[in-house]
């Protein structure tokens, strides 16, 4: 199959993966991502404002012939969108530019995942990835402001593990005077599992959480506090983009994480857009305004002319926020919240 040219940016940083939030709802309420206060009298989006599965299979399409090789699926939390394993079955169908399978995967808070999991992988999910920012019930509920417990987060992991959704990612966001001191404990019970931890640095995504410097824990002082008992050795990049620092323990038991986007900046690699629950599509995490393409979609316009919108959105992309921070920060204009672009 012949190859098409590969579409790149203002920066000259090809088009690659594509994020697709589901829903804008969740059932936690993380502080750092949808707090209580902001959300419990949220608007959410009405059922007619949401992208039915035709739309976001037929986009996906369209993406995937512009050179998308990873679809990730996320919200909110994407396991509240009912039937989620019949979108996923329908876009594991699509074939990359190549003739390769498209990578397909899922991020989850895991609290629905032990009962999703099996139906998931039947569907044709690669892999998943589970947010879980703390192991002991007291900083899981201060982290998730939730009644839930850890422990189904875990038993959700393990059913995922046992029907093939791998390798498992386990992502913990880390906050100063938070959860600082669950890194540890997570990373002891995740060794000799197969699941690689990954711990990300506390952003400044949306306007609502009340983010401060201040608040951030670096990542050099997360590998500092895990070198102190286990000793690490870097790893290589696993593929060009790739927003995580790869460490693993030299004692073989666990393969690490992590994700310095506020202390050291990966912009020049980013390869990701955004998809959003009513069909606006971003170029950046951070962004402010987005290309509405359900209006198009919805007037009938034919992929071709969708696919043009979509390479000329992504060949004018020039967002470097993570870089820039100092100076962005102090742009106008809010920034578009993580539960509704997806993280």
């Amino acid at each position: 199959m012949d190859k098409a040219p590969t579409l790149r940016d203002a920066l000259h940083r090809p088009l690659r993966d594509l994020r697709i939030s589901v829903t804008d709802r969740c059932n936690l309420r993380c502080p750092y991502c949808m707090p209580r206060e902001t959300f419990d009298d949220h608007q959410f989006l009405a059922r007619a404002e949401i992208l039915s599965f035709e739309e976001i299979v037929r986009l996906a399409g369209i993406f995937v012939n512009l050179g998308v090789r990873k679809i990730r699926l996320s919200g909110g939390e994407p396991l509240l969108r009912r039937n989620i394993e019949r979108l996923v079955e329908r876009l594991a169908r699509l074939r990359c530019l190549d003739g390769s399978d498209l990578e397909l995967a899922l991020t989850t808070n895991g609290v629905l995942l032990a009962d999703k999991a099996r139906a998931l992988r039947e569907a044709g999910l690669d892999r998943v990835t589970v947010s879980l920012d703390a192991l002991s019930e007291q900083g899981f509920r201060r982290m998730s402001d939730s009644r839930f417990s850890p422990a189904r987060v875990l038993e959700g992991i393990a059913r995922a593990q046992a029907v093939g959704l791998g390798p498992m990612k386990v992502n913990c966001v880390v906050r100063r005077q938070v959860n600082e001191d669950e890194i540890l404990p997570l990373l002891r019970h995740f060794r000799h599992s197969g699941v690689v931890l990954r711990f990300i640095e506390y952003m400044d995504v949306g306007g609502c959480n009340e983010w401060r410097p201040q608040d951030v824990i670096s990542a050099r002082e997360i590998l500092d506090r895990i070198g102190a008992e286990y000793p690490l050795r870097p790893l290589e990049a696993a593929y060009p983009g790739e927003v995580s620092q790869r460490w693993a323990l030299v004692d073989g038991s666990a393969e690490i994480g992590v994700v310095a986007s506020v202390s050291q900046p990966f912009c020049g690699d980013c390869n990701r857009l955004r998809l959003a629950t009513d069909g606006k599509l971003y170029t950046c995490l951070f962004a402010r305004q987005g290309l509405d393409l359900r209006a198009p979609l919805r007037a009938g316009e034919v992929d071709a002319a969708l696919a043009a919108r979509i390479a000329s959105c992504w060949q004018l992309r020039d967002d470097q926020y993570s870089e820039l921070r100092h100076i962005q920060r102090r742009q106008p204009g809010r920034k578009i919240e993580m539960s509704y672009i997806g993280g």
